[in-house]
């Protein structure tokens, strides 16, 4: 559903976003040359093996980055929030999307051609190295996750996932108390690479230690120190 689309200049997420450098020129001109729309959860934004044209910024919401396996079973590998880039990986590469990519909650998220993209990107020095450092960012998680699978325990595994998602989730430099994380147990599940009822009875066991509190699907971490002891060398 197309959204009405909202100005870069006052975007509540651009401090967030890789266009914080932008000029008020160039912010003008990205708001003009973007197509935004309004996401329900669980709307895919793109599929893999899809060619991408352009990349898609999200300015509310968050979106899942996930494979299917032969079996049928999502593997969410990254969780993007507002400010993220989605599709960059793929875009810069200039191969087809290796992952697809669905809403995790209702979400705006604007779409910025690829010409237009690599034209700031060209102006823009301080861009074009932010992006690079994500990209560094998104192997360096590629390889904790290899090694996380490898080496850790189930229960490791969870508690590490939600110290990273509470980073993810709250975006305000770590000045929560108790940061919130807001995401379906299945999902969850998917990004530990377990099934639900696993991470269902480990949540229960986390409330029990006094590590989490949770209401609905909403998770509240309360002892974040002990979630890192319980990740082992989180």
């Amino acid at each position: 559903m197309r959204a009405q689309r909202p100005s870069c200049l006052s975007c509540l997420s651009k401090s967030l976003s890789f266009f914080v450098d932008l000029d008020s020129s160039d912010l003008s001109n990205l708001s003009s040359n973007k197509i935004c729309n309004f996401y329900k959860r669980g709307h895919m934004v793109f599929f893999e093996g899809n060619t991408p044209t352009g990349v898609y910024c999200l300015e509310q919401g968050s979106v899942k980055i996930f494979r299917v396996g032969v079996d049928g079973k999502e593997q969410i590998v990254r969780v993007c929030t507002p400010g993220g880039l989605v599709g960059i990986r793929s875009l810069l590469s200039e191969e087809r999307y290796t992952a697809s990519a669905a809403t995790l909650e209702d979400s705006v998220i604007c779409f910025i051609s690829k010409d237009f993209f690599f034209r700031l990107m060209n102006k823009y020095p301080q861009m074009k190295s932010d992006v690079v450092s994500y990209l560094c960012d998104l192997l360096k998680e590629a390889e904790d996750q290899i090694i996380s699978i490898a080496q850790k325990s189930v229960r490791e595994r969870l508690a590490a996932t939600l110290l990273v998602l509470s980073h993810v989730f709250n975006t305000d430099k770590g000045q929560a108390v108790y940061p919130k994380i807001s995401i379906p147990r299945e999902d969850l599940a998917n990004i530990v690479g377990t099934a639900t009822e696993t991470v269902i009875r480990i949540l229960h066991d986390f409330k029990e230690e006094k590590l989490v509190s949770a209401n609905g699907r909403s998770i509240t971490l309360i002892n974040i120190e002990g979630l890192k002891l319980t990740a082992q060398s989180f």
